[in-house]
């Protein structure tokens, strides 16, 4: 069983409470930049062993009644079709789901910005799409020389062109689906108009990696570089803050470098800007809030690992760069880990070259490795997900949860009827298959019963999983990891 290393409802109070202070501190009107995933922060869940994926989320329902959220989103992303990897869905239908998501948790939604805005098509018909859905769409243009030019910036030409967006409450949280998407310009920009009518306004940053009051080599914010490897992110000590104060805080290396301009602008806009560092720019509160550090740098150096498999496909897949993956294999050796520490893929290798076929490992709650290997009826994932469900069940080995009967008729509807090349069942079609046997057989229904332990279990694959495999590991919570290996040698891979 996995040790908790955090305390989340501290977190939720504490980080609430934060913000409201700020927001007294701004005249009554915050304009909060929210960095990283509000929704399923599994990425934090997992470093911070106890912190829950919608924290941040429950933070601002706290808040419900003085919060509104604007949704930033890139014209170039829409025009260009960029997806989140981890969705699997485009930029554009993220703002959607997004939009779908704080509505109904009772937050209330009051514009979305189509920002570097330059006439492209798909943005339009985007904009148009929201307006007929009922959606406020307002339009932030490219400002030539940004953020360098900063009399140009500050003026009517520069954020004086973007629309001024109506908002209505004390603390407007400006969120996107990804990076990029000019989150801090919508903020500055709102300044500056804010000004302009004679409302002064303040500016905050929540960003919960890396984390300001821990080591700048603590194992979490070690993870964070990481995770944005593609970025090209380095924690660094915030010179500014360790100017000030005499104090060692930990910022990366983008809002250490922007902060002189940052600070320039909001000179030129309010007069003089009560920030001194960028460290006191943000208001996150996780790092008062960890309640056992040695779990927490565990949790910490294993996904290090993952992210060091997870890159190393993307790099097999052409997604990535040979950089990011020395990157990850650098803080593995700073930090003396390799992929031999991670049990599940040891297993999971020697159980492929016993078999002689792609297999899966997963370890247990109470630490038993279980495999599977790719037969004539299931592939590898699908294999392991029963045998777990048997071994969590307590049912024998020799139980066939699923007859052949039942798995035969959906190879042949699939090969016969659908096009499908491979009859070998994937996850989701194992897990429909058992759950219409559990109707009438108790041990596919005990089986099925299980499926909520494997929530949080280790596990790794020889070969690259297909999307749906994947998606049905991350949809029980297993942090699944692959070899950068793909199981056959078609160059076409769904």
């Amino acid at each position: 069983m996995k040790k908790t290393g955090f305390d989340n409802d501290k977190y939720v109070k504490l980080q609430s409470e934060n913000i409201r202070k700020r927001i007294e501190s701004s005249n009554g009107k915050l304009y909060l930049e929210f960095g990283g995933k509000l929704f399923d922060d599994y990425h934090a869940s997992r470093v911070l062993p106890g912190f829950k994926p919608d924290s941040k989320v429950r933070m601002l329902m706290e808040m419900e009644k003085d919060a509104e959220v604007v949704v930033a989103i890139s014209a170039n992303d829409i025009e260009r079709n960029k997806y989140r990897g981890d969705l699997g869905i485009t930029y554009d239908l993220e703002t959607l789901r997004l939009t779908d998501a704080f509505r109904n948790c009772g937050l209330y939604v009051g514009s979305v910005v189509i920002t570097q805005y330059q006439s492209q098509p798909a943005a339009d018909a985007f904009q148009t799409r929201l307006e007929n859905l009922g959606v406020k769409v307002y339009r932030h243009y490219i400002i030539p020389d940004y953020p360098s030019n900063i009399p140009f910036i500050v003026s009517e030409n520069g954020f004086g062109k973007n629309d001024y967006i109506e908002t209505e409450r004390s603390l407007v949280v400006i969120t996107a689906p990804g990076p990029g998407s000019g989150k801090m310009s919508i903020c500055l920009s709102q300044l500056y108009h804010e000004y302009k009518r004679g409302i002064t306004a303040g500016y905050a940053k929540f960003e919960t990696f890396p984390i300001w009051n821990l080591p700048l080599k603590h194992p979490v914010n070690l993870a964070y570089e990481a995770a944005t490897a593609d970025l090209g992110d380095i924690n660094m000590i915030d010179p500014f803050y360790l100017e000030a104060y005499g104090k060692t805080t930990v910022n990366y290396t983008r809002d250490v470098d922007i902060f002189p301009v940052l600070n320039a602008i909001l000179e030129r806009i309010l007069g003089n800007s009560v920030y001194n560092s960028p460290t006191e720019m943000g208001v996150n509160m996780a790092g008062f809030c960890i309640t056992d550090d040695d779990a927490c740098c565990e949790a910490s150096r294993n996904e290090i690992i993952r992210r060091y498999f997870a890159t190393a496909c993307l790099r097999r897949q052409a997604l990535a760069e040979k950089r990011e993956v020395e990157k990850i294999e650098l803080l593995m050796t700073g930090l003396g880990i390799s992929t031999a520490d991670r049990p599940v893929a040891a297993a999971a290798l020697k159980k492929s070259r016993d078999a002689d076929t792609s297999a899966v490992a997963l370890e247990l709650p109470d630490g038993e490795i279980i495999t599977g290997r790719s037969g004539s009826l299931l592939g590898a994932s699908s294999a392991c997900l029963l045998n777990c469900l048997k071994r969590l069940g307590g049912i024998d080995d020799e139980v066939l949860l699923i007859s052949p009967e039942v798995i035969e008729p959906i190879q042949k509807l699939k090969t016969r009827h659908m096009g499908s090349r491979n009859p070998l069942l994937h996850t989701d079609e194992v897990l429909i298959a058992l759950s219409i046997c559990a109707v009438t057989d108790k041990y596919a229904a005990a089986a099925l019963d299980r499926l909520s332990d494997l929530s949080d279990c280790e596990a790794h694959s020889t070969v690259i999983l297909s999307r749906v495999d994947e998606n049905v590991f991350r949809k029980l919570g297993v942090n699944i990891t692959f070899e950068p290996v793909y199981q056959t040698q078609q160059l076409y891979h769904s």
